[in-house]
């Protein structure tokens, strides 16, 4: 103890004050401690493939608002992902061309680079003037069976009026 007292009352006379001598403990501590204890997780894995979606207006909303409407989302996946999909969409429209937004829910069953079961995926859509913006996740916790806690970002590309998807995700490792 009387060691490390002389040492630190050393240290503050040398630099004036103890934040140095904090700052050194704490880089070699950063240093030395293995990078793998602060990477958690399963790493990130990609599929890609193609789909077919149909959307079907309903007619049976109440709010009698033309800028307001709802849709349901049938879906079939192929590619990595082999699989369907149902949803629904609740969709507003503005006067201003090329301006509007969407929100969805759709559950997907398939299988996954060989993985079975479902998951969900929330969209949030806008389209400002013709630009769009567009997120689609997996919702937390929702995968079962062998997709159990699946997470990830699922992209839509639309090209000469054909749908394919690139879905980053991760899963934890299988048993």
């Amino acid at each position: 103890m009387k060691n490390t007292v002389r040492f630190i009352d050393q240290a503050r006379r040398r630099s004036g004050t103890l934040i140095a001598f904090g700052l050194l403990i704490a880089s070699v501590a950063w240093a030395t401690h293995p990078l793998s204890a602060f990477q958690k997780g399963p790493a990130m894995s990609h599929a890609s493939g193609t789909f077919e979606v149909k959307l079907v207006p309903q007619t049976d909303d109440k709010s009698g608002d033309p800028a307001l409407g709802r849709m349901t989302i049938d879906k079939q996946f192929h590619g990595d992902l082999e699989g369907t999909s149902k949803g629904q969409m609740l969709t507003g429209m503005t006067e201003v061309k090329g301006s509007a937004g969407y929100v969805a829910m759709e559950k997907v069953t398939g299988t996954l680079k060989g993985r079975t079961g479902t998951f969900i995926l929330q969209h949030t859509a806008t389209m400002n003037r013709g630009v769009p913006q567009l997120s689609i996740t997996v919702v937390p916790d929702s995968g079962t069976g062998q997709l159990a806690g699946i997470t990830g970002n699922f992209k839509v590309i639309i090209a000469e009026g054909k749908h394919s998807y690139e879905f980053a995700y991760t899963l934890p490792e299988s048993h």
